[in-house]
């Protein structure tokens, strides 16, 4: 774990010294052609960076910043767009490699501040804004729960366990992006967007990929790929249908780039199931948008049986294509040993730093 650790420190000292020469990019090239041109390389160098990495916790992590979300974030910014495009992420480059090397979007239009909150420092969001702490409390709960439950596998039914790691997967992305969007706000002083927003209450697929699973990426595909294919096939098939194809592609590039960071994660090839999750996503959301447009909002299922049928074949799905290749590979179990090197690494840097706890004893 301490090889690894010295490469992840390597490979992120890597990475800052790459986006402050894009930030100077940015700066002294304007958008379009050429500053594409000049971040190029960055984009190759951000694929390249992760495979320095094994771990499913430190590479895993860095290839969905880095590889996925960085990279992406770079082409709209050669573009002129994007988040790091806004007024807020150019404003400095702390908020520039900030924006760019994590999982946050800052909020362009932040409620107004009244007089008395100009000259005072951040104030916590609210609960309508982000999600309440105690919300939280109980999802942390929860994973120690799920951590402790990994021990008894052996006598947990198989479709059991896929279950409870549908559920471990949501709740450890929400935390740990929870977390990171933390630090930021700290650091940055700046309202960030939710990266979730209950996806368990969805009620159509729609609404689970579009507005509430893992928001940023959503945002950055809708941006780089839904909708240029969408003002594309509007010249084609009309404006009425145009989302179609436009849902189609976006579907298939977040296929291609799950099987990108499946890679990152279990250096395996390929075997596809995940591309062939996503492209039955893919052409059920189509099929929802066809039906819709044709009912015109004449009638629709109510809201408990439509959320119970999109949750259950998102569950569904997931177990029969999304997980059995991280399981067959072992990946759950490989992330559970990490947990604990890492908790023991901490502990030893800890012991190191200010010695061990001394024991007293009474006779």
């Amino acid at each position: 774990m301490e090889g690894e650790i010295r490469n992840f420190l390597k490979v992120w000292l890597s990475i800052f010294f790459c986006l402050c020469c894009c930030y100077a990019i940015g700066k002294a090239i304007p958008k379009g052609k050429t500053r594409l041109l000049f971040l190029i390389p960055f984009v190759c160098l951000f694929f390249y960076l992760p495979l320095n990495l094994s771990t499913i916790f430190l590479g895993g992590n860095t290839a969905f910043y880095i590889a996925w979300l960085g990279n992406f974030k770079l082409l709209l910014f050669a573009c002129g767009k994007g988040p790091l495009s806004s007024q807020y992420s150019s404003r400095s480059l702390l908020t520039f490699v900030s924006v760019a090397c994590l999982p946050i979007k800052i909020q362009e239009n932040p409620p107004p501040k009244s007089q008395n909150q100009e000259n005072q420092p951040p104030v916590i969001p609210t609960d309508q804004t982000h999600k309440s702490s105690l919300n939280y409390a109980i999802k942390g709960v929860l994973w120690a729960f799920l951590v402790v439950v990994h021990d008894y596998n052996e006598y947990i039914h198989p479709k059991i366990i896929l279950c409870l790691l549908c559920l471990h997967l949501y709740i450890f992305l929400d935390v740990v992006l929870a977390l990171v969007a933390v630090l930021a706000r700290t650091i940055l002083g700046l309202e960030l967007e939710p990266q979730f927003n209950e996806p368990h209450l969805s009620t159509s697929l729609q609404d689970f990929w579009g507005k509430r699973w893992n928001l940023m990426v959503s945002s950055i595909l809708r941006q780089t790929v839904y909708e240029p294919t969408r003002n594309i096939s509007t010249r084609v098939v009309g404006r009425r249908w145009s989302p179609i194809p436009a849902v189609l592609a976006t579907f298939l590039l977040s296929a291609i780039m799950h099987e990108v960071m499946f890679y990152y994660l279990l250096r395996v090839k390929p075997t596809w199931e995940v591309t062939w999750f996503f492209l039955l996503h893919g052409f059920c959301v189509t099929v929802e948008i066809v039906i819709k447009k044709a009912l015109k909002g004449r009638w629709q299922l109510p809201r408990v049986i439509s959320g119970l049928f999109t949750i259950g074949f998102v569950m569904v799905t997931s177990c029969w294509l999304f997980f059995p290749k991280p399981l067959q590979c072992r990946a759950d179990v490989r992330a559970f040993e990490e947990y604990a090197a890492l908790r023991a690494f901490g502990r030893d840097c800890s012991h190191a730093l200010f010695g061990r706890p001394s024991i007293t004893r009474s006779y």
